[in-house]
């Protein structure tokens, strides 16, 4: 036999072995590193024997080859001995790693150069000792790395731009919540592993380097670079941890205490920053007093980056957001565009305390930060900028919580998450908007004074720490002296006294009461009769598209409970009544003979109400009689609670569309806004379905019924937030629905726009329906695109993008979805939204749908498998689908990757939301239908 066939041989024998080896290894779920040796680590969570102390971080971007190189110098705190280091790694190579014992490090030992084994399937790698590490001794670990700058939006990638004159450039930038930190530089990342961080960042000098901390010098490096070094950070989260690489500008102001806030963005759009700057300094200072806290850090930097998967990212001092979301240009964006740049800057610097301060321990508890953010946006909008009547909006917040979950497919506040894509799927609706206002109630149980001291009390106790739900609702349950404590709460006796369900025998521990909010999913349904002074209430789980007489409903119903603060009002009393449900059923005495009780004040509580008996009836009676009587919240709250009631067969659709009737004396535009938003639901799905004569009949009436208010409109951009609200809902749908003066003027604003060359000044409150209406012409479709790829605007460019995907020729819709895929003229980070309004257009459904069947893996590799993209891709391209057939083509699609690690939560919500709809039409289409021909007039 010659050499070489012995060599093959023994080859093969080797394999053999290794093979062998990984059978028994996988047969006791022994993990296997990359090089086939034995990983010491076979958890997804990182041991708790060693933790980091502080970070001393060196990185090279390279944007020419478009790769990084960095070292890492971890100094550690070992707790308990071990002979191995487990840390974070993904798409990382190392090129080399040391240990250093803490009594070397001022010699000129270099220590010894450690094997280094890899676990991509946990993204982690084991630093194996020559000897065991000594428990409480501390070691300094130095680790070498480089990769290429990632392509997508997570951990250091790449983000472009080009210039006026059409040249491309590159920046680098970071995103690490959830686990991309460890994308970017070896590390232990976890929420609960804090450090401090010393970052120091080479660049060319054309560039400029941006990151958490202050840049405190700056050294001449050999072959022209420089190194930026920044100041020593803060303890925080590896998530928290950001730089950036680019060639921005920035305008810069201080707050009242000496915080420099600076805004970023592309040298071009500089002069569209001035207004992020005035809301983030205003915006700071409010937070400051709110919290009571200073701001601990001495700068806060706002950054626009051109690619941004999220709206933003909190990152300690150095706050990232997409172009949309921070930058706002007085001739394109509108009073919508300014509610929501407001809100998120709002949002972001309330991550600052919550979150970046005080930090959930694991991601479980998500909501702890996110839910508190989304609630912060309304109390900051509110101090701040009152004239956005931001309340309104949160009515919105509320509504879309109530839709997700309302759905048994829905999650506790609180859910288990260990895996990267378990941990990205938290960050949904339930997290965001159920949290805030599940807080926003318990703030109006507890009084706004109990609350804020209870956050504050939170803040502090958990300064640079991490904390669990039972910490909040400790701190919230204990915030002032002895003497001041009523029960299980504690208040002033005045407070005490002046609420109803704040006596002693009402009294519980708060953290019982918000256990059923966070650790049990979905919604109360509260049912309502009221026989004379007497008041009967229930409560049940609310459950859409399951009914009473169905044979799962009672299964479904087993074991839940809430402890709901209800409120409520009567014809005989302006006052709110108070009253905690903490069992199945109760019964509530009323002072005196009333006619009407409407519970949910305000729409302060998060729970549906149903009125039983001839509750609903005396409510549609008074709202048609004298709808003033309640406020325009509890009037939206009413349309909003009789159309959920309809999909759980607790309401007929023709008594929600009865109540909707009132709404032609209706002068407030919130309550005027919803019920109208109910009727384009509906016709939209018709329009979908191809009903044709119930989608006639429902445009029809909108348009007699609305006529008054919708020629009321003046196509300008006068008047309070609340008009130019409505002016821009009332005259799109109009447009979208055929109305013929809405049509010839929008014409007529986009021909003198089109011929002006574009420097014609629209509206902006009108500018999203003059480009819609422009684009249904291939010629003004084509002059759209157009201009879309110039526009320095990202939020005309939204409105431009959506007009174009309703245009009716596919071959149209074709080449925005593959312009998008290119990520040239539209951004990869548009394509979720541009696969969705496209969906939306009944022309495009099938097209979009069929689109990410047949891409799915090419989406894959463009977003992670959890991310909000691929879960607005899925929800986007099916959640409208209302029929049998579509149920199983969704199935059957989805069920392919089963087995496969692509099990998502948004599949069960989809495929629920499918089967809801089939439902509802068959139960409703023919009440539906007959409404219409009762209640529409024939021309």
């Amino acid at each position: 036999m010659t050499a070489m066939g012995k060599i093959l041989i023994l080859q093969v024998l080797k394999m053999s072995a290794w093979f062998q080896f990984a059978l028994i290894c996988k047969a006791h779920q022994d993990p296997i590193a990359t090089n086939g040796h034995l990983f010491p680590w076979n958890k997804v969570r990182l041991p708790d024997k060693i933790v980091p102390v502080h970070y001393d971080l060196r990185i090279h971007p390279n944007l020419t080859s478009l790769n990084f190189t960095g070292t890492v110098k971890i100094e550690v705190l070992v707790k308990e001995e071990t002979s191995f280091v487990i840390l974070h790694s993904k798409d990382l190579e190392i090129t080399g790693a040391t240990i250093i014992p803490e009594e070397d490090l001022e010699t000129d030992n270099l220590g010894k150069n450690v094997s280094v084994l890899e676990y991509p399937s946990h993204e982690q790698i084991a630093l194996q000792a020559a000897e065991p590490l000594a428990a409480h001794r501390k070691y300094r670990l130095c680790i070498e790395f480089c990769a290429s700058l990632a392509e997508g939006f997570d951990g250091f990638y790449k983000s472009t731009y080009r210039t006026v004159d059409g040249e491309k450039r590159i920046l680098a930038t970071t995103d690490f919540e959830p686990t991309a930190a460890r994308m970017a530089f070896p590390c232990f990342d976890e929420p609960s592993f804090k450090a401090t961080f010393s970052i120091k960042i080479s660049r060319e000098r054309q560039h400029l380097a941006l990151s958490n901390m202050p840049k405190i010098r700056t050294l001449e490096l050999e072959g022209g670079l420089l190194e930026d070094h920044f100041d020593k950070s803060v303890k925080m989260s590896t998530y928290l941890v950001a730089y950036i690489v680019c060639d921005f500008r920035a305008v810069s102001a201080v707050t009242s205490s000496g915080i420099k806030v600076s805004v970023y963005a592309v040298p071009e759009k500089w002069n569209q920053t001035h207004y992020a700057l005035e809301v983030a300094v205003k915006m700071l200072e409010f937070y400051e007093h709110y919290f009571n806290i200073s701001y601990p850090l001495p700068k806060q930097d706002l950054v626009a980056i051109p690619d941004f998967q999220s709206g933003a990212m909190e990152n300690w001092g150095l706050i990232t957001y997409r172009e949309t979301s921070l930058l706002y240009d007085p001739q394109t964006s509108c009073d919508a565009d300014k509610l929501w740049i407001t809100k998120v800057i709002g949002h972001e610097l309330a991550h600052q305390w919550f979150g970046n301060l005080v930090t959930m321990e694991w991601w479980n508890d998500i909501w702890l930060n996110e839910g508190f953010a989304r609630y912060m946006e309304r109390v900051s909008v509110n101090s701040t900028y009152p004239d956005i009547q931001i309340d309104d909006y949160f009515l919105n917040v509320c509504f879309g919580a109530m839709a997700r979950d309302s759905l048994n497919s829905t999650h506790p506040i609180t859910n288990p998450a260990e895996t990267p894509t378990q941990i990205m799927e938290m960050f949904d609706a339930v997290s965001y908007d159920k949290g805030a206002c599940v807080l926003n109630m318990l703030k109006d149980f507890l009084t706004e004074d109990v609350f804020q001291n209870g956050v504050i009390r939170y803040l502090r106790r958990y300064s640079y720490k991490n904390a669990k739900s039972d910490d909040l609702w400790d701190s919230m349950a204990n915030t002032c002296s002895e003497e001041d404590f009523t029960g299980g709460f504690c208040y002033t006796r005045s407070q005490a006294q002046t609420h109803a369900y704040h006596h002693a025998e009402e009294h519980m521990h708060l953290k019982e009461m918000m256990d059923t909010w966070t650790l049990q999913m979905g919604i109360p349904l509260v049912v309502v009769e009221r026989s004379g002074k007497q008041v009967r209430i229930r409560q049940e789980r609310f459950l859409k598209g399951v009914l009473q007489e169905d044979p799962e409903w009672a299964a479904l119903q087993s074991g839940y409970l809430w402890h709901v603060p209800l409120t409520y009002f009567t014809s005989g009393s302006g006052n709110v009544g108070r009253h905690l449900l903490r069992t199945k059923s109760d019964t509530i005495e009323l002072e005196g003979e009333v006619s009407w009780v409407k519970f949910n004040a305000d729409m302060n509580g998060y729970y549906v109400v149903h009125y039983e008996g001839d509750g609903w009836d005396s409510l549609i009676h008074l709202l048609d009689q004298n709808h003033t009587a309640l406020s325009h919240k509890d009037r939206t709250n009413l349309i909003h609670n009789a159309f959920q009631l309809v999909s759980v067969g607790r309401l007929s659709l023709d008594r929600a569309l009865d109540l909707t009737s009132y709404l032609r004396r209706e002068s407030e535009n919130i309550p005027l806004l919803q019920g109208v938003g109910y009727l384009e639901v509906l016709y939209r799905m018709m329009d979908r379905r191809g009903i044709s004569d119930v989608a006639d009949g429902l445009k029809r009436y909108i348009l007699q019924y609305f006529k008054s208010v919708i020629d009321k409109q003046t196509w300008s951009d006068g008047g309070s937030v609340s008009e130019k609200r409505l002016r821009t809902e009332l005259l799109g749908l109009a447009c979208v629905l055929g109305y013929p003066p809405c049509i010839e003027k929008a014409n007529q604003l986009f021909t003198s726009w089109v011929n002006s060359n574009g420097s014609v000044s629209l509206p902006t409150d009108v500018l999203r329906t003059v480009y819609l209406i422009g684009a249904q012409t291939s010629e003004g479709w084509n002059q759209l695109l157009e201009y879309y790829r110039v526009s320095l605007s990202a939020t005309e460019k939204n409105k431009i993008l959506s007009a174009l995907t309703q245009s009716r020729d596919t071959d149209k819709l074709t080449k925005l979805i593959d312009l998008s895929m290119e990520g040239e003229v539209i951004k990869t980070q548009d394509l979720a939204a541009v696969i969705a309004t496209i969906s939306r257009n009944p022309a495009g459904q099938a097209l979009a749908w069929n689109f990410v069947r047949n891409n799915w893996s090419k989406l894959l590799e463009k977003f992670h498998l959890g991310s909000s993209s691929i879960r607005a891709l899925i929800s986007g391209t099916t959640s409208h689908f209302s029929s049998k057939e579509e149920l199983e083509e969704v199935k059957v699609f989805f069920d392919s990757f089963k087995g496969q690690g692509q099990e998502l939560r948004i599949i069960q919500v989809v495929l629920e939301v499918i089967q809801k709809n089939i439902r509802w039409l068959e139960r409703n289409l023919h009440v539906l239908r007959k409404w219409l021909v009762d209640n529409v007039q024939r021309t």
